[in-house]
């Protein structure tokens, strides 16, 4: 399984504002088979190396590089932490502190050391649709699985889940004949597996409060069609997984779902490449980082678009975010898509970090505007 700490708005916040004399972002892939993660540990090492050797090119900074040397050391030495993973991991790391996120998606390795945190690493995680619950609906019984992408589908304990629909509906089948009112026959099977699936929908409820992951039907036709007539999540995915679903492997539900995030992050874009369309024609959107910056700084952008694995060296006016651009990435420098994304984040706009081949993003960003800057 996979262990996930996806962080809240609130802990971007705090991280999009930290600032300090060498903070250390480190990102690279892991493994969540326990008896592989060797690699992992060995990779966290050398990137480790890398920015403490970074760091102690600034003279000011050697005493803090030390202390971030010494918590990134212990936990290269934790085997409990290293035992318990997913499928990347995000280290943010300051002399007094270090926070680790383990994430679903996975990510190209590397690391940044500036007087703030690089988040980039995060934000796909945060943005689009990693994590889905599968719901198995099915005459014979209903299950709720947990959904992460390359791991089969885990089951999701749940007590008060109906054992099947004769069960739920206090009957030993839904065909038995009824000699009084409309329960009889094909109408009264469907009036049976309505109150079945209004049992199945209470007991997701105090499952699924507070989440807003996809809820995915995997059913036939028929029952998915029944379900959504009583469903109370709000995010109940329109495309389902068809078929007899509750003969179906785990490894079948992960591929499958898979299939329908990907398609809901997929309009996610398509969204909002309409949107920019629009807006840019109005004066209302830029590809161009000196625009988008000095946007960014003035809280206008609504929505940007970041490339993930880009990035461009230089800094940004803390007040007018005028952009100077440098050769190389050093200490004293930092990754400007990055920082312009955190802008965003902070005066509540959208980040949603893509690759080159969810959208054209050639220039590194794309972004569409509150108001004309």
């Amino acid at each position: 399984m996979l262990f996930v700490d996806i962080p809240t708005a609130a802990e971007l916040r705090r991280l999009a504002q930290a600032r300090g004399e060498g903070l250390v972002s480190i990102w690279l892939n892991t493994t969540p088979l326990t008896n592989q993660a060797q690699g992992d540990r060995i990779e966290l090492k050398n990137l480790s190396r890398d920015a403490i050797h970074q760091m102690e090119q600034v003279p000011a900074w050697k005493s803090a590089a030390r202390s971030i040397a010494e918590h990134l050391e212990d936990l290269v030495e934790d085997d409990h932490f290293w035992a318990q993973q997913a499928n990347s991991l995000a280290v943010y790391a300051t002399p007094d502190q270090l926070l680790t996120y383990r994430l679903p998606n996975r990510l190209h390795p590397g690391f940044e050391v500036a007087d703030r945190f690089h988040l980039k690493p995060l934000l796909r995680a945060v943005t689009f649709r990693q994590h889905a619950f599968v719901l198995v609906f099915g005459e014979n019984g209903a299950t709720l699985h947990e959904v992460y992408h390359g791991v089969p589908a885990t089951p999701v304990k749940i007590p008060s889940l109906p054992r099947d629909a004769a069960s739920a509906v206090g009957k030993a089948s839904i065909n038995d004949p009824s000699p009084a009112g409309r329960i009889q026959g094909k109408e009264g099977q469907k009036t049976r597996l309505r109150q079945y699936a209004r049992h199945v929908d209470a007991a997701l409820r105090p499952i699924l409060s507070g989440h807003t992951e996809p809820l995915i039907l995997a059913a036939t036709d028929a029952l998915a069609s029944i379900y959504r007539s009583v469903n109370s999540y709000p995010h109940l995915a329109t495309d389902f997984i068809g078929g007899n679903a509750d003969q179906a492997t785990n490894e079948f539900l992960e591929k499958e779902a898979r299939k329908i995030l990907d398609r809901i992050n997929s309009e996610e874009i398509a969204a909002f490449a309409r949107l920019f369309d629009r807006r840019a024609s109005e004066g209302r959107g830029s590809k161009q980082i000196s625009d988008v910056a000095r946007a960014a700084t003035c809280g206008a952008v609504e929505t940007l678009l970041v490339d993930l694995d880009r990035e461009v060296p230089g800094h940004v006016d803390d007040s007018d975010g005028r952009v100077s651009f440098d050769e190389t990435a050093t200490a004293k420098n930092y990754d400007v898509l990055d920082e312009i994304a955190c802008r965003v984040l902070l005066a509540g706009g959208r980040v949603m970090a893509v690759r080159q081949s969810d959208y054209d993003v050639s220039s590194g960003l794309a972004a569409v505007f509150r108001f004309r800057v």
